[in-house]
């Protein structure tokens, strides 16, 4: 590994961006300047930030350093544990099957629909009224 070993990934869902970097430790979480427990109040949150770390066996072996912004809590989360699972590929790309396999490394697709003209929203339409 060299002097300064620092492995980046960059994860997306949503509207949300993360940009991921890991650096040899002993398995802190730090989110925007913040612990991870500071910063996500769910459980399932921080369960899902965890996954990737907890497949592979690295835990407490990479410090992880997260600037994250746009979208909410449950989007932020899912582009952590994107960009966390493709620093991991870095680390080691023997990782690759094991992360394929669990779905980390697939950026999801869904995105907020577009508003339609003569629509109030994305699908909304007007209140019908036969008079």
């Amino acid at each position: 590994m060299a002097k300064s070993a620092r492995f980046y990934g960059t994860g997306r869902r949503k509207k949300s961006i993360a940009r991921v970097y890991l650096m040899p430790g002993k398995g802190e979480i730090t989110i925007n300047k913040r612990p991870i427990d500071e910063y996500f109040g769910l459980e399932t949150l921080k369960v899902i930030v965890r996954q990737p770390m907890t497949l592979t066996d690295t835990v407490d072996k990479y410090d992880v350093l997260v600037n994250v912004h746009g979208g909410g809590y449950t989007g932020q989360a899912g582009a952590i544990r994107h960009g966390i699972s493709r620093a991991l590929l870095q680390v080691d790309a023997d990782y690759r099957p094991a992360l394929k396999k669990a779905g980390f490394l697939t950026r999801d697709p869904r995105m907020k629909e577009r508003k339609k003209y003569g629509l109030k929203a994305a699908r909304r339409a007007p209140q019908f009224s036969k008079r």
